[in-house]
């Protein structure tokens, strides 16, 4: 079996992933930036290889590929606590992959795999897309075959998209959203997401190829709210201010959810460009039963209050027969 390098283990998106390749017999290697915390993390979940490394200090990172067949690159510093904190994120992002790159070329790497972000590739991609398209691009320049997958909203328990929805549907009996609130979107569901990126070891098809991953539901971001809003039972008003700028709905989103200022900020400049798939050669290569928003958002709940690997509860839902 080839050997896997995890980069982002700890993320969001990296820890389902170890569990995923774990289940499909891989005992991939973990690279963190400290292997004490993530043992603290991980405990009873297998990680038996951990290697501390930071992709912005070179020198620490060729024993974490040594020997290692697949990387997986889930790594990106969108944003911090503040302002601050976020204005330097693309340039961290650039310097990471360059280094990523360099370091899987030195070991002789034969592939990476690369969960990217959606949106047309053109002049007026905010700040935050721009960075994931700059990153798919250093990492496909490498000398190795690299896999491309490009997504939007991922749907799931602790990630980003998924807590600012959640709070604010919540809490706010009536919701102030910029213009961005009509554009079109295609979230995709994190259980979903998770088997693009694992099945994408055993499939050669997807090898030196980009792909656009995305669930069944091409909506708005009203869309968005008013479904979380039915699945809960709660009834909410949307209304759209076109002259509300992302910085001030950032500073919003700040008070009411536990996502940071300068984590919402480039996330809500990214709202501007329509994020859908255009290309869905996936579906052929990697057959899913696709889940749809309504479930994907009862999962997500399911898990907040009971943790992960249990049976999806009505309890929390307000949904009538289905899946």
């Amino acid at each position: 079996m080839p050997k896997i390098l995890l980069s982002g283990a700890t993320g969001f998106i990296g820890g389902r992933l170890l569990h995923a390749l774990r289940e499909r017999g891989f005992t991939p290697r973990c690279m963190v930036r400290s292997a004490d915390r993530f043992r603290k993390i991980c405990q009873g979940y297998g990680c038996e290889e951990i290697v501390e490394a930071d992709l912005l200090a070179p020198r620490s990172l060729d024993p974490a590929f040594e020997g290692i067949d697949i990387a997986y690159y889930l790594v990106h510093s969108m944003g911090g606590r503040s302002f601050v904190q976020t204005a330097r994120f693309a340039e961290r992002d650039r310097q990471a992959a360059t280094n990523f790159v360099r370091a899987a070329e030195r070991a002789g790497v034969r592939r990476v795999i690369y969960l990217g972000g959606l949106g047309e590739i053109a002049d007026n991609l905010s700040k935050h897309l721009a960075s994931r398209q700059e990153v798919a691009e250093i990492l496909g320049s490498g000398n190795f075959k690299a896999t491309i997958l490009r997504a939007a909203n991922i749907i799931g328990a602790g990630g980003a998209p998924f807590e600012m929805l959640r709070h604010m549907v919540e809490r706010l009996p009536v919701i102030f959203a910029p213009r961005w609130v009509d554009t079109r979107c295609q979230p995709i569901d994190i259980s979903d997401a998770i088997a693009y990126l694992a099945e994408c070891v055993d499939k050669p098809e997807t090898e030196d190829a980009e792909f656009d991953i995305g669930g069944p539901d091409i909506i708005t971001y009203r869309d968005m709210m008013t479904t979380y809003a039915r699945v809960r039972g709660l009834k909410r008003a949307i209304v759209s201010i076109p002259f509300l700028a992302p910085v001030l709905s950032s500073i919003w989103i700040g008070m009411f959810t536990p996502v940071p200022t300068g984590v919402a900020r480039p996330l809500l400049e990214g709202l501007k460009n329509e994020v859908i798939c255009r290309d869905n050669r996936i579906r052929e290569i990697i057959a899913l039963r696709l889940t749809p928003l309504e479930v994907s958002i009862c999962n997500a709940l399911q898990e907040v209050s009971e943790g992960p690997g249990k049976l999806m509860s009505r309890q929390s839902c307000f949904l009538s027969g289905g899946d």
